[in-house]
Formats: C-alpha cells, structure tokens, sequence
C-alpha cells in the first residue's frame, strides 16, 4: 500500500479510472452506432454525480485538469 499521500492519490485515479474504463466499454459494445452519443452522456452522469459527492469547486478542477489534458493532446 502506497505510504506517501502522492502516491495513494495516484493509486486512487488509477483504481477508478479501470472501473470507469471497464463500465464505458460495456456502455458502448451495448450502444452500437449510439457510442459517440453514450459516451458524451456517461461525461454528463458522471459529472451529475461527482457534484452530488463532492464540492462544485472539485469537479471543475478535476474537469479543468482534463480539459488541459485534452488540449495537450490535440497540441501533439
């Protein structure tokens, strides 16, 4: 078990993105043609239910980190 509080942060994003990684691939196998859509709307569930557990101020963080992210990608 990591000791450092880094490294169970990042034990912890690892840890939940395989479950979210798991579920979405189940999500758009069921969804066909509709996986674009799907998967569009598991970011808005998501989203829906992070809010509900945490502060409106995490989940705009943590989206802001993933729209950098996005941007450095598409800077690639």
């Amino acid at each position: 078990m990591p000791n450092d509080s880094g490294e169970a942060m990042d034990a912890m994003y690892d840890k939940a993105s395989d479950i979210a990684e798991k579920y979405l691939a189940l999500a758009l196998e069921e969804a066909g043609a509709m996986g674009y859509l799907t998967a569009v709307m598991m970011v808005e569930a998501a989203v829906n239910a992070a809010v509900e557990t945490t502060s409106h101020e995490d989940v705009v963080r943590l989206l802001k980190d993933l729209m950098a992210q996005i941007e450095a990608d598409i800077e690639d």
